[in-house]
C-alpha cells in the first residue's frame, strides 16, 4: 500500500509512457515514472506513491519520504524546511535550531521538513521522533543491495490517522471497547460507505467517485423553490469537505448544485467552497462565470445549473 518502501530491480522501459517497470517481491511490479540513468537489472529503492487498480503495477517513486507526526526526513531532497502554517517567528527559530541539531552529521543529501503539528511541541519529544526518523532513513538508504524486498511496511490505519489527522492535538483519546458505537462512529462509517449524506429539510448529497473525477449531486428533496435551493447549496458546501475526507477522496471534484442560477447565489456559495478548497485543494475553476458570460453574449435566457470543477 501507499507509503511502503521496497528494494526493487529495474525492468524494461515502457515506451511512450515515460517510465519503466520495477520488479518487487512476491511477484509484484511497480511503475516508476520519469526515471533516468537506471540500467536494466539495477537495484533501486522505491516507495509506493498511490493505489493501483487490480491487475496494474503499483505507482512508485525514488523520492523517499520518512514521515512522522512532527517531521519528515527526505533522503534525496536536501535542506531544512518549516511548515508555512507556523507563523510565530520565535517558534520557527526554535524549530530550526532543533532541526539543525537533529540533522547534525547527516549525509549532505538528506533534508528535513517540520510539519504543522510540530508547532509548540516539547523539544525532547520532537528530537526523539526526528532521531528515530533519521535512523530509519539512514538504515534503509544503506540497504540498497540484494534481491527485491519489503524494507518498510505501509502505515496501518491507526498509525496513519494518528500521524496525519490528529492535529491539533485531540481533547481526548478514546480506545475502550464499544467507543465507536457510543460516539456515533459506526453510523458515520455507514453514511460514508453509502455515499449519501443527509441535509436539513429532507435534502441530500450523493458522492460518487469515478475513474476520472469525483461527482457530487446536490438534491433539494421535495422543495424545489429558489430559496430552498440556496439553503441546500450552502449546506452542501459545508458538508462536502467532511464527506470527501471520510472517504479519502480528492483530485477533480465536479459538483452539480441544485437550481443555483443567479450570480448572487454563486457569490454567496463561494466562501463556503473556499473554506475547504484553500486547505485541501490547489486551485478552483468556476465554470458558472463562463456559462453566464456565454448566455449573456448570445442573448439566451436558458437556465444553467451551477457546476463547479475543483482541481
Amino acid at each position: 500500500g501507499a507509503g511502503a518502501i521496497f528494494r526493487g530491480k529495474v525492468g524494461r522501459p515502457m515506451k511512450g509512457q515515460g517510465g519503466l517497470m520495477v520488479a518487487l517481491p512476491e511477484g509484484r511490479s511497480g511503475f516508476l515514472k520519469g526515471a533516468k540513468g537506471l540500467a536494466d537489472g539495477q537495484t533501486v529503492l522505491v516507495q509506493v506513491s498511490g493505489v493501483a487498480d487490480k491487475g496494474k503495477a503499483l505507482p512508485v517513486t525514488e523520492r523517499l519520504l520518512f514521515k512522522g507526526r512532527y517531521g519528515i526526513v527526505t533522503p534525496k531532497a536536501r535542506g531544512l524546511n518549516i511548515a508555512r502554517s507556523i507563523k510565530d517567528e520565535e517558534d520557527r527559530g526554535r524549530l530550526r535550531i532543533l532541526a539543525e541539531e537533529a540533522m547534525e552529521g547527516a549525509d549532505a543529501g538528506f533534508g528535513m521538513i517540520l510539519r504543522s503539528a510540530s508547532a509548540g511541541v516539547d523539544d525532547d519529544v520532537l528530537l526523539t521522533e526526528l532521531a528515530e526518523l533519521r535512523a530509519l532513513a539512514e538504515a534503509v538508504m544503506a540497504d540498497g543491495s540484494g534481491a527485491p524486498e519489503l524494507l518498510v511496511a505501509e502505515p496501518g490505519a491507526h498509525q496513519l490517522a494518528w500521524r496525519d489527522w490528529a492535529f491539533p492535538d485531540p481533547d481526548a483519546v478514546e480506545d475502550r471497547a464499544g467507543c465507536f458505537e457510543d460516539l456515533g462512529v459506526l453510523d458515520t462509517l455507514d453514511t460514508a460507505v453509502s455515499g449519501r449524506w443527509a441535509l436539513p429539510g429532507g435534502a441530500w448529497i450523493e458522492v460518487e467517485p469515478t475513474k476520472a473525477l469525483v461527482a457530487v449531486d446536490v438534491n433539494t428533496g421535495g422543495d424545489t423553490s429558489p430559496a430552498a435551493a440556496l439553503k441546500v447549496n450552502l449546506a452542501a458546501a459545508r458538508v462536502l469537505p467532511r464527506a470527501l475526507r471520510l472517504r479519502g477522496l480528492g483530485g477533480q471534484i465536479a459538483v452539480d448544485f441544485a437550481l443555483a442560477v443567479a450570480n448572487a447565489q454563486l457569490y454567496l456559495a463561494r466562501p463556503d467552497i473556499r473554506a475547504f478548497t484553500n486547505c485541501d485543494l490547489h486551485r478552483q475553476v468556476f465554470l458558472q462565470d463562463r456559462l453566464e458570460s456565454r448566455r449573456r453574449a448570445h442573448g439566451h435566457n436558458k437556465r444553467y445549473r451551477l457546476f463547479y470543477l475543483i482541481a
